[in-house]
């Protein structure tokens, strides 16, 4: 079981996290492959644990990036050139699986 399908638990949030992809890959090309880039990125270092906040920012992605292309921004117009400190900046107050995983293997080896 992968990430998404741990945190997507019910119908309701399965049809929304259809819904978000569907908006991003309507989404101008550019905008398009930096979304899924980021999304990436945010799996791969540890994105959020809880549904409602991983909704909040890929949302916001999507929200911002739909404004961005109606203005004919580039996409590091809007998330400055260092896109990865823009993604860390989104999930700075949230809880991630990366502090998930920290405090397991913390208390895995603090029982030892």
């Amino acid at each position: 079981m992968n990430i998404i399908e741990k945190m997507i638990g019910s119908l309701e949030d399965k049809r929304e996290w259809r819904a978000m992809e569907a908006r991003a890959k309507a989404l101008p090309s550019e905008y398009h492959h930096a979304y899924k880039a980021i999304q990436k990125y945010m799996w791969t270092t540890g994105g959020p644990t809880d549904w409602k906040e991983c909704s909040r920012i890929f949302n916001g992605i999507i929200d911002l990036f739909e404004e961005g292309a109606a203005e004919g921004k580039k996409v590091t117009d809007l998330t400055g050139e260092d896109v990865a400190t823009f993604c860390d900046e989104l999930v700075k107050d949230t809880k991630t699986w990366s502090d998930k995983y920290r405090t397991k293997l913390n208390d895995t080896i603090g029982r030892g």
